[in-house]
């Protein structure tokens, strides 16, 4: 029963992002799905509630929804109860799906809810933020709102509210040190650390190589 849910939500979820931002689409989720079926073997999950909020985690997006943020845990919950799925499996996903971004880390007075099952759900979706990925994930995000990708006058805004980081049209650059390069160091599980590292790395140099063409 399990494999034949998980099937559904893949198709469910393919067919919810047929047009979506590149950045943001369905290979975008397929790539948090596998990492967090990966690092889930070495953690004492819910394999299925992994599983499911890793496919649905990106199902409506706020930032394409004129920032609503229940779209998403909305859309994933109706889509759950019509798959049968127990009640508390239900409730897990959906609050790990309203939960597990980054700019709600950004806010300190929310209400918080954690799980072992969202830690690993949410080092996949970061570390999908990060690396060669996450470098042209960045930039096609950036082209998608027709940002600038560099302003040398423009500097980062290191010190962020939720609020701000929403309304932010800053160059793309900018972007790095404002949200990617403080990744490494938000990622919860062992093996979810052992990858960041090497991706990290990966973004500095790149940043250095940027920075000697753009100066050259």
């Amino acid at each position: 029963m399990n494999d034949l849910l998980i099937e559904e939500t893949k198709n469910f979820v393919r067919e919810q992002l047929k047009h979506a931002e590149g950045g943001h689409d369905w290979f975008h989720t397929e790539r948090v799905y596998k990492t967090a079926k990966r690092i889930s073997e070495q953690e004492q999950v819910d394999s299925l509630v992994v599983q499911l909020a890793a496919l649905l985690h990106d199902i409506a997006d706020p930032k394409f929804h004129d920032g609503d943020e229940e779209i998403g845990p909305k859309t994933a919950q109706e889509f759950l109860i019509s798959q049968d799925l127990d009640t508390d499996r239900t409730e897990h996903i959906t609050n790990i799906i309203r939960y597990m971004s980054f700019k709600n880390s950004l806010d300190k007075g929310q209400a918080e809810f954690n799980s072992l099952e969202l830690k690993v759900v949410q080092d996949a979706d970061r570390l999908d933020a990060i690396g060669a990925i996450g470098i042209a994930r960045t930039f096609n995000y950036g082209g998608f709102k027709n940002r600038p990708m560099y302003d040398p006058d423009i500097e980062p805004n290191l010190n962020m509210t939720k609020e701000e980081y929403k309304k932010s049209n800053a160059p793309t650059i900018n972007h790095f040190y404002e949200k990617l390069l403080l990744l490494k160091d938000k990622i919860n599980t062992d093996t979810g650390r052992e990858l960041a590292a090497e991706r990290h790395q990966f973004m500095l140099d790149y940043l250095e190589q940027f920075y000697k063409e753009w100066n050259t």
